[in-house]
């Protein structure tokens, strides 16, 4: 039993947990992919995470949590990777949890499936064709108790349902959409939430220090410490669409990217989004950036709908560079980006609701506006072997990048997601981890 908090526990390595058979068994193999001889990226090698009961996982780590898992098998643990010193060893963060959307008279209604399940920090190792889990954190409230994945407003956040969509659920304050991970030189973690959006400080332990959030946001009920820390402007966030990406830049700071345009007025036609930029030793946001996706139909050929643009991964390259991940759910390319103090627009025009906003310029930088100047580093939609919907990225080296798939836990859309007996009709999608070589490097 941890130390730190009685009843919670952590799942360490298998000799030593004593956990069940499903949490320590071998996973699924994936098959390793073919280095390529050509001088394109290409996969160098590809693991799978097996089948492992949600209901197991959560209650070893805090007992009771959950009374029924509905037969969902541990996933979306692809929300974000981040190196964890070992070779081979990564954290990686789940999202809320398993939810999907029934349309109920015609209105789409947000289902939690297993309300009772707790966002995890979980350590995973690549061995061989298979992913491992080696140890997991529940991220738990000031007191202990599992801050969930629930949402957190009414009117702000979508209300929860149950399973089929046909019981309204509680809303909950504490509850964290939890997306990007770092891990500070303290042994802390900062988390990235959609809610809010958030930044938030998590203890080496797990549980919430700090929820940084958007001024104004009047967020209460909280059983840990909130700080409107956050530009205003950010309450404008898409409906699960907040924070997705978070680097950890070598001088300490954070970088925080806005998954999609801020809904000023709608965001839908809009391909500008926001970075922020945080320092944990002023504990303040300290600039602000414009970040100009590029046409929908360049990042994913098939597409036509603007809306479908997100940013989901950023990852710190050195300096003040950055690798930012635009995608869709069928595809995604990795540009770099610099971060200059000429491109700060914090506390300017566009931090107001200002009309024109940020979001409605055609041309934001022939209006003036400094956009960040970005380059292609590698089209991922030409690399054989990547799985869709791509989430995650943690560069191993100088030419290699690690890249980990959110399979929403084997969760679709629509009734016919649970059978009659309520039971997870699992949509074969697996927790995917691929290395690919990048023959420039970065």
């Amino acid at each position: 039993m941890s130390p730190h908090a009685t009843g919670r526990r952590r799942v360490h390595r298998s000799v030593t947990t004593g956990l069940p058979l499903a949490l320590a068994a071998a996973l699924v193999a994936a098959g390793t992919a073919e280095a390529s001889s050509s001088g394109e990226a290409h996969v160098t090698r590809t693991a799978t995470l097996g089948d492992i009961p949600l209901g197991a996982f959560s209650n070893a780590l805090l007992p009771g949590s959950v009374d029924n898992d509905r037969g969902v098998d541990l996933g979306g643990i692809g929300s974000d990777i981040y190196p964890a010193g070992r070779k081979g060893e990564y954290w990686t963060v789940t999202d809320r949890g398993p939810n999907g959307q029934i349309k109920v008279d015609g209105k789409k209604r947000r289902t939690f499936p297993v309300p009772g399940f707790d966002p995890a920090i979980v350590k995973i190792r690549v061995s061989g064709d298979a992913v491992k889990v080696i140890d997991a954190i529940p991220v738990t409230t000031s007191s202990g108790k599992a801050v969930t994945g629930l949402s957190n407003q009414a009117g702000r956040d979508e209300a929860p349902y149950s399973y089929d969509a046909k019981t309204a659920l509680s809303y909950n304050p504490n509850g964290l959409d939890t997306e990007g991970i770092v891990r500070a030189a303290d042994g802390s973690f900062w988390l990235v939430d959609e809610y809010g959006p958030s930044l938030v400080h998590v203890s080496a332990h797990g549980k919430v220090l700090t929820r940084y959030v958007p001024e104004g946001l009047n967020l209460t009920g909280t059983d840990y410490p909130v700080v409107e820390g956050l530009p205003s402007v950010f309450l404008h966030r898409k409906t699960n669409r907040g924070f997705e990406g978070l680097a950890l830049l070598p001088d300490g700071d954070l970088v925080l990217a806005l998954q999609s345009p801020l809904s000023l007025p709608d965001g839908d036609a809009s391909r500008t989004t926001r970075l922020l930029r945080f320092s944990p030793r002023k504990k303040a946001v300290t600039a602000e950036y414009a970040y100009r996706f590029d046409p929908v139909n360049v990042v994913d050929p098939s597409e036509d709908d603007t809306s479908e643009l997100k940013i989901s991964s950023i990852v710190a390259v050195g300096g003040d560079r950055l690798l930012v991940e635009e995608r869709t759910d069928k595809a995604a390319r990795l540009e770099e980006v610099k971060l200059d103090h000429r491109s700060d627009i914090l506390g300017g025009a566009y931090d107001d609701t200002t009309s024109p906003s940020l979001e409605q310029l055609d041309d934001p930088a022939a209006a003036g506006v400094p956009v960040l100047g970005k380059r292609l580093v590698v089209d991922l939609n030409t690399v054989t072997g990547v799985p869709l919907k791509i989430e995650g990225i943690a560069r191993v080296d100088h030419d290699t990048l690690a890249l980990i798939n959110d399979n929403d836990f084997g969760m679709t859309d629509g009734a016919g997601a649970f059978d009659a007996q309520g039971r997870l009709v699992d949509s074969g999608i697996e927790t995917t981890l691929v290395y690919v070589r990048l023959p420039k490097g970065l």
